[in-house]
């Protein structure tokens, strides 16, 4: 049975006390160490895309060039997930040293602007996870990520549907974030295009495809280009370097929060503690070895995540035995699994909810 989070009591007040102490502690730990880390994987990125694209480039058979997209894969990935994600949540904001990393000046490497990522899902996302009315991600465009929404017939496809999201899915969150799907998809709430004049609009489309131009101009027109007699492949290596990294993505965010407790649209947590409740149970971690934690980003621990997001990736991994500790010691659930587990349980949830029924909760 859901717990009820629109009450003060005093186990709430207490995991908010146990969780305001540690968010005090690592805040008064952070600084070189996490400079360090962010500054090191980008070294690595950099080095993954220049071997990458090289090997690409002067491959003459197909394990050499197999290599080069697995490299490429990695550049793409970090930039994505434990660089980008973390910087755009403001996470380096204050730290010395790691200018480049700052929120509102970074440049992700990925097809999705920065503003409007900035905007939803920070804005939105995390205040109200799993909410519905509340959290936009709940219903993406033809997608049914819960059994709050609406049933619509084009939900009968799923998982198939999801999947085939899988293979672009950086620019499929691009339409998302920027409102593109609000339009061309008729969806009026939870919206993130709140402004649906003529003007409205077309600010968002250049919003979005200000990002795509510049983003896949440069990868699958302009490389290319550059590769002369080799466009053909280096235009391979792109398009499979990209899809391998957006169906690793996907495959990481679904399972942080698909199957994980709903809350209906008059849910509203009373005080702090009640709100780290919702966030605790709206999210799911799984457990993964530490250098494929790195490539999802941290989102392995999206519990964590979700209760300190502007978190380095390197502490939300540090914590998680105390914030699994603080949850048992006050009935919160914190839900954890190994990844092929949760990827068959989200398998099985979209399914559920391709179905034309809504789920009693």
């Amino acid at each position: 049975m859901q717990m009820s989070f629109a009450t003060d009591d005093e186990r709430f007040a207490s995991f908010a006390r146990t969780l305001d102490a540690l968010r005090d502690d690592v805040e008064a730990r952070l600084g070189p160490e996490d400079v360090a880390h962010i500054r090191r994987i980008g070294r690595v990125s950099r080095a993954a895309e220049i071997l990458g694209r090289g090997l690409i480039f002067v491959s003459l058979d197909p394990l050499s060039f197999g290599a080069g997209v697995a490299a490429l894969w990695l550049h793409k990935v970090l930039e994505l997930m434990e660089i980008g994600h973390t910087s755009l949540h403001g996470t380096y904001d204050r730290l010395e040293g790691a200018e480049r990393y700052r929120a509102k000046s970074f440049y992700w490497k990925a097809p999705i602007d920065e503003r409007s990522w900035r905007n939803h899902h920070n804005g939105k996302h995390h205040q109200h996870a799993n909410v519905l009315g509340r959290d936009p991600d709940l219903d993406f465009g033809g997608l049914r990520l819960s059994a709050y929404v609406s049933y619509r017939p084009i939900f009968r496809h799923q998982p198939l549907s999801n999947f085939a999201t899988w293979l672009g899915f950086a620019g499929a969150i691009n339409l998302h974030v920027t409102g593109l799907l609000d339009v061309h998809w008729g969806r009026e709430e939870p919206a993130i295009l709140h402004d649906r004049s003529a003007k409205g609009v077309r600010a968002a489309h250049r919003a979005a495809f200000r990002k795509f131009a510049r983003y896949y101009g440069r990868e699958y027109v302009l490389l290319p280009l550059l590769s002369g007699p080799f466009f053909w492949k280096t235009l391979l290596g792109n398009v499979l370097s990209e899809v391998g990294r957006d169906v690793y993505a996907a495959a990481t965010i679904y399972c942080g929060h698909v199957g994980a407790t709903e809350f209906p649209p008059d849910e509203r947590p009373k005080g702090r503690g009640a709100w780290y409740a919702m966030q605790a149970e709206g999210a799911h971690d799984f457990d993964v070895p530490h250098v494929v934690s790195i490539l999802c980003g941290a989102l392995d621990r999206q519990i964590e995540h979700h209760l300190f997001p502007t978190f380095p990736p390197n502490r939300l991994r540090e914590i998680t035995p105390r914030v699994r500790a603080a949850c048992e010691a006050h009935g919160v659930r914190y839900r954890t699994g190994r990844w092929p587990q949760r990827l068959r349980e989200v398998t099985r949830t979209l399914r559920e909810l391709s179905r034309d029924a809504i789920l009693g909760m």
